[in-house]
């Protein structure tokens, strides 16, 4: 590519909307145009990458026995309304009628889609198993759309469907395509890590699934990792233990007075205890099929609540914090809640409360605690204990008790087992082996292409631009010429037909303008390797210069060199 003839444009600064480094060196790198809120239009360069990241997935798949189909975007609203997931998607679905009146919706997935597919030519369990897939674009009406691509409304996805007669093959395809994606996230020349994940509402209760995340330090995910075994989970699904706990506080349950101390910290303070030594008491509103229900939930001091664990301990729908209607419904003290004498509520204990110890806990009475609490002692109703608390930094694993760090990272991948819910919403059925119509068994195989390129350059770029892996650089080679006369011109030319029919991919940049301009640009694009002829330097000893972009490190060459070196670069 010529940039003297070439569409690319550069900016010095960066909009005033971007708040991630991948947001802004790819607006300050020309790489996106922006349509409207979280739409973008690719660039050349940006195009490129998600070609190699498509192409890569691709051979991938392909190996792993996956056929490509490619689905419309646009999806007949009667699927949607047969899986009962039209109105459940709510706003984040754009809908609307056809010039018949028939309901349409962007697809923002395509599980109903593709179980169509599938009904229609599949009837037997002796097609299964089938792995279908498509790259294809998905819209998604965020309320906040942010971080330029990383959370984009339309967005490009590889979604793969797997279809079984048995848990046993879903087992088994579940696990060759986890594999199949790790092969893929290294070919990508990414560092990612595979973690347990909480499936949500797509997937069935006891069926497995993982995120890979990107690891950046600019992750919006935390990561719960082990140092010394392979145990990994996104911080909603991690279960780890503390590293201890503290003594009890008190003997007998006795009040004492905390005037004006409703917060675990000023309790503790006042007190001179850790803040592990109280519990925390949180009252909760949860949903289940439409019906409203309140818990009071009671965890360690120093321990925060994983509201997701909380939801599906509780199997609701929805779990918001209780307001005080329902506080004082239930003659309870924002600030001085507690579980003694508590009898018209559902009370759950996170499993780090130690039953036997004495703690500090709310009266239900302002300005007063209880101390010497021992939930099996004076708590009178059912003692429930589940794993509430949300992992952290320094706890310990439950496979291993290695040491437990927190981590960053972004999920760029997400793959379920989904059990039969959507095969059996949409009566897609084939005949087993005794002759019986079943429901097959499905597994869901998502990748966020367009969310890949971003995740890159938040894993890789420095203070002067982008740093790409020359995986899936759009070109490998920036070619930076410093060229007056038209002699030297002449050279730049010529080396540059050469590296094109040695097949380098190469940026020329042949533009009539200062070396400073070309160099800011050679870095803000980040290819993998620059190659300078400066006019001075090649007339006093015939050399050229490559430069790592990662590394900073330069060696020079001759011009007979030149295509044999960045080959051997490239490939190493």
């Amino acid at each position: 590519m010529k940039l003297s003839t070439g569409f690319w444009q550069t900016f010095k600064e960066s909009p005033a909307d971007a708040e991630i480094p991948s947001h802004k060196l790819m607006m300050r790198a020309g790489l996106l145009h922006k349509s409207a809120a979280g739409i973008f239009s690719y660039q050349p360069f940006t195009l490129r990458v998600i070609q190699k990241i498509e192409g890569i997935i691709r051979e991938e798949l392909n190996k792993a026995d996956c056929h490509e189909i490619l689905m419309s975007m646009v999806t007949p609203g009667e699927l949607w309304q047969e899986s009962k997931r039209w109105d459940k998607m709510g706003d984040l679905m754009l809908k609307a009628k056809d010039r018949g009146g028939r309901d349409v919706c962007l697809s923002p997935t395509n599980e109903e889609a593709v179980v169509d597919v599938f009904r229609k030519v599949v009837k037997s369990y002796k097609q299964l198993p089938l792995t279908l897939y498509q790259i294809n674009t998905k819209f998604r009406d965020e309320i906040r759309p942010r971080f330029g691509i990383m959370r984009g409304r339309e967005f490009t996805m590889k979604d793969a469907y797997s279809f079984h007669a048995d848990k046993e093959s879903l087992d088994e395809v579940y696990e060759k395509l986890h594999s199949t994606y790790c092969d893929i996230f290294n070919r990508l020349g990414l560092k990612f890590k595979p973690v347990e994940a909480d499936g949500g509402a797509i997937a069935e209760a006891g069926m497995k699934t993982h995120e890979f995340q990107v690891l950046a330090e600019t992750g919006e995910d935390k990561i719960i990792n082990c140092t010394k075994c392979e145990y990994a989970a996104n911080v909603e699904r991690a279960n780890t233990k503390r590293v201890n706990n503290v003594d009890s506080y008190g003997e007998k349950l006795e009040v004492i007075s905390t005037p004006s101390k409703s917060t675990i910290t000023d309790v503790a303070n006042l007190l001179k205890i850790e803040e592990s030594q109280c519990l925390k008491s949180l009252v909760y509103t949860y949903y289940v099929d439409g019906k409203e229900f309140h818990v009071l939930v009671m965890i360690l001091g120093d321990d925060e609540l994983n509201e997701i664990k909380l939801k599906n301990y509780l199997n609701a729908d929805e779990v918001l914090p209780a307001n005080e209607s329902v506080l004082k419904a239930h003659n309870l003290e924002k600030g001085f809640i507690g579980p003694v004498g508590v009898s018209d509520l559902k009370v759950v204990f996170d499993n780090g409360v130690n039953k036997d110890q004495a703690y500090v806990t709310g009266v239900n009475k302002v300005d007063e605690h209880y101390k010497g609490f021992v939930p099996s002692r004076d708590f009178k109703g059912s003692l429930e204990f589940t794993d509430l608390r949300e992992s952290k930094q320094n706890d310990l694993c439950l496979n291993c008790n290695g040491k437990i760090e927190e981590i960053r990272g972004i999920e760029v991948a997400h793959i379920f087992q989904l059990g039969s819910q959507y095969t059996k919403a949409l009566n897609s059925t084939v005949l087993d082996k005794n002759g019986k119509a079943i429901n097959p068994l499905m597994g869901c195989y998502g990748i966020g292409v367009t969310r890949i390129v971003a995740a890159s350059i938040e894993q890789n770029h420095d203070d002067k631009g982008i740093v790409w892996p020359k995986e899936i650089a759009p070109y490998h080679v920036y070619f930076v010429s410093i060229a007056k006369s038209d002699e030297v011109k002449q050279v730049s030319d010529k080396l540059y037909s050469e590296l094109l029919k040695a097949d380098i991919e190469v940026v020329y940049d042949d533009r009539n303008a200062g070396p400073g301009f070309k160099f800011k640009d050679a870095d803000l694009l980040g290819l993998p390797y620059q190659l300078v002829l400066g006019e001075r330097d090649f007339k006093a000893d015939g050399k050229l210069e490559i430069k790592n972009r990662k590394t900073g490190e330069s060696i020079k060459v001759d011009p007979t060199e030149v295509i044999d070196k960045l080959k051997s670069l490239i490939n190493e």
